[in-house]
């Protein structure tokens, strides 16, 4: 990687289309729950989170890109949700980032170098930073979830028609920041909250209140790892309301995770915010966010009906970057006819083939978490071991994504893993099981 600094150009009021141009669409990858679009920074191709969460924008995981150049960057101090401090980061003004045509030729980036925080193992993909608000304050964005279709508009050329298919609700702004209120249920309690709206985060639900919604007996949660903020790791519980409900709109059964206190202080100080809705949520609906008319518009897709489920293995799985595997590969093959000895009749063949290896780098997937009493770890699979096989499929056929969507989907699957531990092939089998 090559980083330099230089002087920043021509100033800019954030992103713009052409002149001519009402809007623009592109194509993204939903990984987890969360968008993850293609970004050009000063000429660089990258791959950024879409992230209504975070107010500006934030690089980190740059030694997978090429080279960078960034403009008039001084250091800084970030903080964010986490278990840890302040993080170390640099500041650079005057940068030329492009989203498909939009482009602004004066963005703010903030530039993290701590190696802690990186997306890229638990995604499974090349994830070198997060997009927030500066890309959607000029903008009508619409995030079609379904088709994985992202869709812009200048406002003055955008009509919104009204239609009952759609569910409207009001955006409330908090230093940059949008929020909604919704109803959430769950067997004690009936709640208004005001919550964070995050597509940069893939849980359906965050609650910073467990009152009323945690209880000891009957027990309705387990412990987890719940994902990594800009201060650190975040753990916390994992449970299920009974539902959410906005408008007509009723989301029964929904998942809820409860970070513990340590985690969110700083979120906590923002006035009334009672937690966040994330991609679990969002990616159910094609999304419009308004935010020069503080509105949001849901639309149900295909996946709305669908139930909500946990991680039933127990594991946590990260791409632990590549290795080298032999592959065979026929090049040719050739067949003759001889007479077979005591009938002389020409009915036995002589076959030549021939076979070339080839060496392929393919990912290589490293077990960083098991859930205590889980499915994964009553089969004795530990902290440490690679996973080499997966149902009878080597594992390097499988994308990190695919992977923990096969540990969610069914319970009662049966699951054969082959790891190495050690340099020891094993093969461990369980089942999965919903941990509620």
């Amino acid at each position: 990687m090559l980083l330099g600094i230089s002087i920043s150009g021509p100033a800019q009021n954030g992103f713009a289309l052409p002149e001519k141009q009402k809007k623009d669409k592109i194509q993204f990858k939903l990984v987890n729950n969360l968008p993850v679009i293609p970004v050009e920074v000063n000429g660089t191709k990258l791959s950024f989170i879409l992230d209504t969460g975070v107010k500006s924008t934030i690089l980190f995981s740059l030694e997978n890109a090429d080279s960078l150049l960034l403009n008039n960057a001084t250091p800084i101090q970030l903080h964010g949700l986490g278990e840890g401090g302040s993080v170390e980061a640099l500041k650079s003004l005057g940068n030329e980032v492009k989203v498909g045509g939009a482009m602004d030729r004066n963005h703010a980036l903030y530039i993290i170098f701590d190696k802690s925080l990186n997306f890229s193992p638990r995604m499974g993909i090349p994830i070198h930073g997060i997009l927030g608000n500066d890309f959607f304050k000029n903008f009508i964005v619409k995030i079609s979830y379904g088709n994985e279709r992202l869709t812009f508009y200048k406002p003055e050329n955008y009509v919104f028609k009204n239609c009952k298919k759609y569910e409207e609700l009001d955006l409330i702004f908090e230093a940059g920041k949008p929020y909604i209120k919704l109803d959430v249920a769950s067997q004690n309690t009936v709640s208004e909250v005001n919550l964070l709206v995050d597509s940069g985060s893939s849980d359906a639900l965050w609650l910073f209140d467990p009152e009323g919604f945690i209880t000891e007996s009957p027990k309705n949660y387990f412990e987890d790892f719940l994902g990594l903020g800009l201060s650190g790791n975040i753990f916390g519980k994992r449970s299920q309301l009974q539902s959410v409900v906005f408008g007509e709109i009723k989301m029964p059964n929904i998942n809820a995770s409860f970070p513990n206190v340590e985690a969110i202080e700083r979120a906590k100080k923002v006035k009334e915010r009672d937690g966040s809705v994330g991609g679990g949520f969002l990616s159910r609906f094609t999304v419009v966010f308004d935010y020069k008319n503080k509105k949001m518009r849901l639309q149900k897709n295909r996946n709305f009906k669908k139930p909500f489920h946990y991680n039933m293995s127990g594991l946590t799985l990260e791409h632990d970057g590549v290795e080298y595997v032999r592959q065979e590969k026929e090049t040719s093959r050739r067949g003759s006819r001889i007479a077979d000895a005591e009938t002389q009749s020409a009915s036995v063949y002589n076959i030549q083939v021939n076979v070339e290896y080839e060496f392929n780098l393919v990912p290589r997937y490293i077990v960083v978490e098991v859930l205590e009493y889980s499915p994964a770890a009553l089969a004795g699979i530990e902290k440490g071991d690679e996973v080499i096989g997966i149902n009878g499929t080597p594992s390097h056929q499988f994308r990190l994504y695919e992977l923990i969507e096969m540990f969610s989907v069914e319970e009662g699957k049966k699951i054969t893993l082959e790891i190495l531990r050690e340099g020891i092939r094993l093969k461990k089998k369980f089942f999965l099981k919903n941990m509620l």
